[in-house]
């Protein structure tokens, strides 16, 4: 008898210490709507999991008396202490809005945990124009040089990625990078975003992503805009150089499940230069909303962009030193272009039951663009210059969907989730020309042009395997294109084609050492597909030159107010791309090999006191050439970027912020030199009830310092011989505007 009570009595015991699931939704305390992607974490044993579209979720390997956190930005923080209460029904969570804070962001086991404590930054310190949009991912430095209408030249790991060679960009999932463009591949013009309509930056280092394709090297952005507004929004900002910015954000429908809003932007501007670059950009975007916060959300999004401007481009810092201009001056001021981009693009969530899910996406966008550029002055036709013009008439057509299964396990209490996608992208793309211009009106040579066929069909699947502190993220993709180009100065109908099918394995570790300490491994493999035009003249060779990757590195949250990430780091590229001078163009060169270092921490001093700060190190050399000889034009050894934010002391809000690059070779054997520069900007607001007037400072110290810098053999009009040196683009002097707005 004695022995039967113990054997029960062991076996209530054991009942009572076994797993359970817990399932329920989470609410908004303001408005009883579910929210989707809250992390709910359980301290005790480290596992997680996130509500869906109709904030449902479910957290299996739950005990009695462990601890449950439910972590979202802009929401306070909730705790519960599981009971069998909790067990035994589908509870209800609300949470209370709140000021944005770390302590709102959980350190879990996922692949990219670095982009939510990143978008404490962009919460505390919100966007403030397009160029500050990719500033905001660690380590990512941009430049301009042609008038503000053009790209930025974009620098992150170690890479002059031009104009987005080596990174893979994209807004709610609309791919940005331009393949086969007229003035650079992979081409990644940002302006048709509205700063305010940024909700979030979803952001990755590296090649190791499955669901990210065409390059996708030295990392990935995604932009998450807006699906709702909160409040309608009219703001105007006025400063120096007779620049004017205007913005407008309405609510044009505000139902349960149904949403609709309206933004506009409208920039004017001379610039800072001698010459009036006569600037001016104009946006439109239109969103429609639906939820039914059960099982499906969907998303159509329209917007169109243009922009004109005169640029006076890159001056020779000798023309400089002998007085011939100044600092903002110009060598030939008929510089400048035009751009435009409308988008028609569709977002689909369907959640099947608790474990499935399908996810849709389709875009279509019609782009133009029209450049004039002068790189070399007089080099090639003393008599009427060396102006080019590039230009090219775009559409572009994709889908992908991608379903997801969430399993787990009970033998073992570990989880797996699966996605598969399928998906694909075509560009037509019309009269790509490259021509020997004058004065932006006469056409005196034309040295290119034809019409670009390019297809993109992938697929990918994704598995992430988690039990106890591990995390195996394996993924697997597939990509086919298809390459066209017709030549259209040949005398006979030329039609040139190339194909090739490319597999990039990815495979991630994740260790959760205690719910303060991460450790990953990532390792994969990635590509940058080349231009049409290259890839149809070489026969197909080099097609998609292949980028291997590593990052080891840890995440620690020794607090809830402090996050401090470090991660070492290898890349190898099978092909790089290069900026040639006296061409005024980036061609394809040899192997290059990249290391590096990146450190960043974020703070929250106070509940309206923010800091943060990045440093990034990279060792960049050519594996084909001679010691000394094997530098990488432009590639940025050191950089760093933070700042300090306040809000709501009182009625005031603002900032300071810097960023930081050393100096870098300018030519392969470093005996030009790109000089680096420090600078800093401010910002203050003042708030009174709907109302907020501020001042934006660039430059805050009025620092002299070059935006863009290049190597480049140049003649001027009253010189015998070229000269190979520094070109560059004057960064902007202390700049003072005073913006006003109100919600409502």
């Amino acid at each position: 008898m004695k022995n039967i009570i113990t054997i029960i009595l062991l076996l209530i015991g054991f009942s009572n210490i076994q797993a359970h699931e817990l399932k329920g939704t989470i609410i908004s305390n303001s408005n009883n709507t579910p929210i989707e992607g809250v992390s709910v974490y359980n301290q005790t044993n480290g596992d997680y999991t996130y509500s869906n579209t109709s904030g449902f979720f479910k957290l299996n390997n739950v005990s009695l008396n462990d601890v449950i956190y439910f972590y979202n930005l802009g929401y306070a923080t909730k705790q519960i202490t599981i009971t069998e209460e909790h067990l035994n029904t589908t509870i209800k969570v609300s949470l209370t809005e709140s000021v944005v804070s770390l302590d709102q962001v959980v350190l879990v086991s996922n692949v990219n945990t670095l982009s939510t404590f990143l978008n404490v930054d962009v919460k505390t310190s919100p966007v403030k124009s397009s160029q500050e949009i990719l500033r905001k991912v660690p380590g990512l430095i941009i430049g301009q040089h042609a008038g503000g209408g053009k790209a930025e030249q974009i620098f992150l790991r170690g890479f002059d990625i031009d104009h987005g060679t080596d990174v893979a960009i994209s807004v709610d999932g609309l791919p940005v990078n331009m393949v086969s463009h007229a003035h650079g591949q992979g081409y990644a013009d940002m302006h048709f975003i509205i700063p305010e309509t940024v909700d979030n930056i979803d952001f990755g280092k590296g090649p190791y992503y499955a669901n990210v394709g065409n390059f996708n090297t030295a990392g990935y952005v995604n932009l998450k805009t807006k699906k709702k507004l909160d409040k309608n929004l009219l703001s105007v900002e006025a400063g120096q150089f007779n620049s004017l910015r205007a913005v407008s954000m309405l609510k044009l429908l505000d139902e349960e499940q149904n949403n609709m809003y309206l933004a506009s932007e409208l920039v004017l501007t001379d610039g800072v230069f001698d010459s009036p670059q006569n600037f001016n950009r104009i946006n439109l975007m239109g969103r429609y909303n639906f939820n039914n916060y059960n099982d499906q959300e969907f998303t159509i999004t329209a917007s169109h962009f243009q922009s004109k401007w005169d640029a006076s481009g890159q001056i020779p810092q000798r023309a400089v030193d002998q007085g011939l201009i100044g600092r903002f001056g110009a060598i030939d001021d008929t510089e400048g272009g035009k751009t435009s981009r409308s988008n028609l693009w569709f977002n689909h969530t369907k959640q099947f039951n608790e474990h499935e899910s399908l996810t849709s996406k389709a875009f279509v966008s019609k782009y133009d663009f029209e450049l004039f550029s002068n790189f070399t002055f007089f080099l090639e036709d003393p008599v009427n210059g060396d102006q080019i013009k590039q230009k090219e008439s775009r559409s572009i057509f994709g889908a992908e969907s991608v379903y997801a299964h969430n399993f787990h396990f009970e033998k073992d209490n570990s989880q797996l989730k699966l996605e598969a996608g399928v998906g694909f992208r075509y560009d037509d793309v019309n009269d790509v020309e490259l021509s020997h211009t004058a004065n932006r009106q006469t056409t005196l040579e034309t040295y290119a042009l034809g019409d670009i066929d390019e297809v993109n069909m992938y697929s990918f699947l994704n598995a992430t395997y988690k039990k106890n502190k591990w995390t195996i993220n394996p993924g697997l993709r597939l990509d086919y294109f298809k390459n066209d180009y017709i030549d259209k100065l040949q005398t006979v109908y030329t039609s040139l084609s190339e194909d090739k099918v490319f597999v990039s394995p990815k495979l991630n570790f994740i260790y959760a050492a205690s719910p303060s300490i991460q450790l990953f491994l990532k390792s994969g493999i990635g590509f940058h597909s080349n231009d049409t035009r290259v890839v149809t003249a070489n026969n197909g060779k080099e097609i998609l030159p292949a980028a291997y990757g590593n990052d080891l590195g840890v995440i620690l949250k020794p607090s809830s107010k402090l996050v401090i990430n470090a991660a070492l780091w290898s890349l190898f590229l099978e092909q790089e791309f290069v900026y040639v001078g006296d061409a005024g163009v980036v061609e394809p060169s040899g192997k290059t090999q990249r290391y590096g270092v990146d450190l960043g921490f974020r703070y929250n001093i106070t509940p309206n006191l923010y800091l943060y700060s990045d440093a990034n190190y990279a060792y960049a050399r050519s594996t084909e050439e001679a010691d000394g000889e094997d530098y990488i034009p432009l590639a940025p050894s050191l950089t760093a970027a933070g700042g300090l934010t306040f809000n709501n002391l009182g009625k005031f809000s603002g900032g300071l912020n810097y960023r930081y690059v050393k100096d870098r070779p300018a030519n392969e054997d470093n005996s030009i030199v790109a000089d680096g520069y420090l600078i800093s900007d401010f910002n203050l607001s003042y708030n009174t009830k709907n109302w907020t007037y501020g001042v934006i400072i660039e430059n805050l110290f009025d620092t002299e310092w070059n935006e863009s810098q290049f190597a480049t053999e140049t003649r001027l009009f009253n010189e015998d011989n070229p000269v190979d040196e520094i070109h560059f683009t004057p960064g902007t002097p202390f700049f003072l505007k005073a913006k006003v707005s109100v919600t409502f």
